[in-house]
């Protein structure tokens, strides 16, 4: 059974780790790099194999960055609207059941 829900907008995540913080935009500058090293590889014809690879690796690196975001959102989040009480906890029991099939993919 499908759930449509609204987006949440401009909500801000319960705590963060400014360790955890820099380490996510650090790999995301790196990332940033990388997928305009895959721009120049397809501009220069590269051979398709060489860019597959390339494009591997972005992947297992957003990966990371989402699993990073994925245990932070559980750990403050999900545990601090849990704890609120039963309307916030169904809601959030709702959003992670809904991130893990969305982004499982």
């Amino acid at each position: 059974m499908a759930t449509t829900r609204k987006p949440r907008t401009h909500v801000h995540a319960t705590a963060d780790d400014p360790d955890i913080k820099t380490r996510n935009l650090k790999r995301l500058r790196r990332i940033e790099g990388q997928v305009r090293g895959l721009q120049k590889m397809v501009e220069e014809d590269r051979y398709c194999a060489d860019i597959l690879a390339q494009i591997a690796s972005v992947h297992e690196a957003l990966r990371g960055v989402g699993r990073e975001l994925m245990r932070n959102h559980l750990k403050h989040c999900a545990t601090s609207a849990i704890r609120t009480g039963q309307g916030e906890a169904e809601a959030m029991y709702d959003e992670l059941v809904d991130m893990m099939y969305t982004h499982s993919r």
